[in-house]
């Protein structure tokens, strides 16, 4: 097993920050009217995943630490919504929503298995 000596270490957090970059990409598209609107939201949402696994990351207790991780998963949800809306306002195209769609399903996976080795030590 792999030694964790930072939340760097960890591949889910690797993946969200990636998932975070490809957002700043294409929130950079939407119209000048939604920056302080669904730009910000859905900025915030993405920023909250990989900031919530830090957070749990530096945590002593385990249910702390999966608290975060699950808030995390839910901030991930609501990051999906908000991509759902801008591309249903064409905010996005059907292929810049697709790949940052497979981002965030990518770390969705990576993220629930987490969850799921961190819970098996409370048994």
């Amino acid at each position: 097993m792999a030694i964790l000596n930072t939340f760097k270490d960890l591949i889910v957090w690797q993946k969200a920050h990636e998932m975070v970059i490809a957002v700043y990409k294409i929130t950079n598209e939407y119209p000048k009217h939604e920056l302080f609107s669904l730009t910000s939201q859905t900025r915030r949402a993405a920023v909250s995943v990989p900031a919530n696994i830090v957070e749990g990351f530096r945590r002593q207790g385990l249910r702390d630490r999966i608290n975060f991780y699950n808030i995390a998963d839910s901030s991930l949800e609501e990051l999906k919504y908000r991509l759902i809306l801008a591309k249903d306002l064409l905010y996005i195209n059907e292929i810049n929503y697709s790949l940052v769609m497979q981002k965030c399903e990518e770390t969705g996976r990576l993220l629930t298995r987490w969850i799921q080795s961190q819970k098996s030590f409370l048994n």
